[in-house]
C-alpha cells in the first residue's frame, strides 16, 4: 500500500502510476530533500512535537539513505512517486516505523517547494561562478587586443571602425547585467516555505524560523497558501536564464560569421570544432552553433512555465508537477554553454590583420569625413550630402576615401585640407571617440578597469553565497 492509501480501497492503475509518478526527474532533488528533511526533524524535536531519541534516529537513518542514494544503491521506484516520498519508504526501511514520524507537521506540497528552492539557489551561485568566468575570458581578450581594429557594422552592414576589445566589452557589459538579475533574484528564492503544509499551514507547534535559519534562509514566506502555490521563483529564474542565453547566442552568432572564409577574423580552437563527415576540409564550429540553438529551448521552458502558471487557481495543484523538468534543463543547457564558453573565447585566435584590411576596404570613416566638415563650420546636413558625393564617386571609381587625391577632394569641397588623411586613417577615427563609453583606446582602459572591480565584488559574492548554500547534513 502506498504511504497515502489508507482512504482508497484499491491500488491505482499502473499506467496512473506510470503517468504521475516525476521520480524519474525529481531524484535530482534527492540531497536537497534530505536537507530539509534534517532540518525540519531537528525542529521537532527542538519544539518536542516528537522524542529527541526519534529524531536521532530519524536523522541517522537520512544520513544513510543519502549515502545510499549518492552510491546508487537504493532503489527508487515509481510506485512511491516522487523522491519525496521514495525518501520516505527508504528512511522507514532503515530505522523502522519511527521513520513516519518525519512527516509531522508538513505536505509534500511545502516540501517540494523548499526543495526546489534548495536547488534553485545553488544552481544561481554555480550560474553565476561561471558567468564570471565568462567576462574573464572576454576581458582577458580585450586586454590583449586594445590596438585591434575591425569594422563594426548596423543593419550587418559596415558603419565605423571599433576596437575588437570594445566589441568583446560590449558582451561583458550584457554578462554583468546577466550576473546582476541572478544575484538579484536569489533574494527572492532564498525565503523558506516550510511549515505552510498542504495550504493551511499546521496544528503542530512548529518553529518555521528554526527551520530556515538551520538552512540559511533569509526568512520565511509569510503567507501559506502563496508558499505553496508561488512559482514566481522558478518564472524569474527562467526568463533571466532565456537572456543570458540570448546573450550567448548573439555571441556564437558573430563568432559562426567571424570564424567563416567570408570574414576570416577569428580561428576557434580545435578543441572546440568538429569536422565533416564528408568533406575532410571542414572545420565548423559546432559548439557556437549549438549553444545558439539551445536557445529556443530555454525559452520554450518559460513559455511553457508561464503557460501552465496562468489559469491555476490558488494553492497546490497536480500541473505544478511540470515546474522541474524545464527549470532542471534550463540549469543544466546554461552550465554545459557557460563551461565551455569561457575556455573557447580564451583560445580563439583573433586575426587583426585581416580586420584592419577590412577596415581599410570600407567606408566606415566617411562620417569622420563629415564631422571633419562640421568643425569647419559647414552644416551637418551640407557636409552629409557633400560626403554622399564624395563617396558615389568612390565607389564609381572602384576607390575608398583614402585612396583619393586632394585634388578629387577638392573637388567636392575646398574646406578640405592635407590633414584629411589623418582625420580619416583607422587609428584616428576609432581614438576619435573619446566620450566616456566610446571605442577610443582610453575609453576602453577605462570600461575594462571598472568592468574589473565590478567582477571583484562579484566574485565576493560568489565566495559569501556558496557558503550559505553550502548545507551541511548535520
Amino acid at each position: 500500500m502506498k504511504l497515502w492509501g489508507g482512504r482508497f480501497t484499491k491500488p491505482t492503475n499502473e499506467l496512473v502510476d506510470e503517468y504521475t509518478a516525476s521520480i524519474s526527474f525529481d531524484q535530482k532533488l534527492a540531497q536537497y530533500d534530505i536537507q530539509g528533511s534534517l532540518a525540519h526533524v531537528e525542529m521537532l524535536a527542538k519544539c518536542e512535537i516528537i522524542p529527541r531519541e526519534d529524531a536521532e534516529t530519524i536523522k541517522k537513518g537520512l544520513k544513510v539513505v543519502a549515502e545510499k542514494i549518492a552510491a546508487g544503491e537504493a532503489e527508487l521506484t515509481e510506485a512511491n512517486e516522487d523522491i519525496h516520498m521514495n525518501v520516505e519508504k527508504l528512511l522507514i526501511d532503515e530505522v523502522g516505523a519511527v521513520g513516519g514520524k518525519l512527516h509531522t507537521g508538513r505536505s509534500r506540497n511545502d516540501q517540494v517547494a523548499l526543495d526546489m528552492r534548495l536547488y534553485l539557489r545553488d544552481s544561481i551561485v554555480t550560474l553565476v561562478e561561471l558567468l564570471t568566468k565568462l567576462q574573464e575570458a572576454l576581458m582577458e581578450q580585450a586586454n590583449q587586443n586594445l590596438d585591434t581594429i575591425l569594422p563594426g557594422y548596423t543593419h550587418l552592414q559596415r558603419a565605423q571602425p571599433v576596437l575588437f576589445a570594445h566589441h568583446m566589452m560590449a558582451y561583458v557589459s550584457m554578462f554583468e547585467r546577466d550576473t546582476e538579475r541572478l544575484k538579484d533574484s536569489f533574494k527572492r528564492v532564498n525565503r523558506s516555505p516550510l511549515g505552510a503544509g498542504a495550504l493551511a499551514g499546521t496544528t503542530f507547534p512548529i518553529d518555521r524560523h528554526f527551520v530556515a535559519e538551520q538552512l540559511n534562509f533569509d526568512g520565511v514566506v509569510e503567507n501559506s497558501l502563496d508558499a505553496v502555490s508561488d512559482r514566481d521563483f522558478v518564472v524569474e529564474f527562467l526568463a533571466n536564464a532565456s537572456l543570458t542565453i540570448m546573450h550567448m547566442s548573439r555571441l556564437s552568432e558573430e563568432l559562426v560569421q567571424w570564424s567563416s572564409a567570408e570574414f576570416n577574423f577569428v580561428e576557434l580552437d580545435d578543441a572546440f570544432c568538429t569536422g565533416s563527415s564528408m568533406m575532410p576540409q571542414k572545420k565548423n564550429p559546432d559548439v557556437a552553433e549549438l549553444v545558439r540553438g539551445k536557445s529556443g529551448r530555454v525559452y520554450g521552458h518559460l513559455i511553457g512555465m508561464l503557460t501552465t502558471l496562468k489559469g491555476l487557481p490558488i494553492a497546490y495543484n497536480k500541473d505544478m508537477q511540470e515546474d522541474k523538468e524545464g527549470m532542471f534543463d534550463t540549469v543544466e543547457t546554461l552550465k554545459g554553454a557557460l563551461a565551455l564558453f569561457a575556455p573557447m573565447i580564451s583560445t580563439m585566435e583573433v586575426k587583426k590583420d585581416n580586420m584592419y584590411a577590412a577596415v581599410a576596404e570600407d567606408f566606415s570613416n566617411a562620417t569622420d569625413l563629415a564631422d571633419y566638415l562640421v568643425n569647419k563650420d559647414l552644416p551637418f546636413r551640407e557636409a552629409h550630402a557633400v560626403v554622399g558625393q564624395v563617396v558615389l564617386h568612390c565607389i564609381n571609381k572602384n576607390k575608398y576615401l583614402l585612396d583619393l587625391t586632394l585634388e578629387e577632394f577638392k573637388n567636392f569641397s575646398e574646406l578640405i585640407e592635407d590633414d584629411i588623411y589623418h582625420v580619416l586613417s583607422p587609428e584616428t577615427v576609432v581614438n576619435a571617440r573619446d566620450v566616456a563609453g566610446g571605442t577610443a583606446k582610453n575609453r576602453v582602459e577605462e570600461q575594462i578597469e571598472l568592468a574589473s572591480s565590478r567582477l571583484d565584488i562579484s566574485k565576493k559574492w560568489i565566495k559569501e553565497f556558496a557558503e550559505k548554500v553550502n548545507v551541511l547534513t548535520k
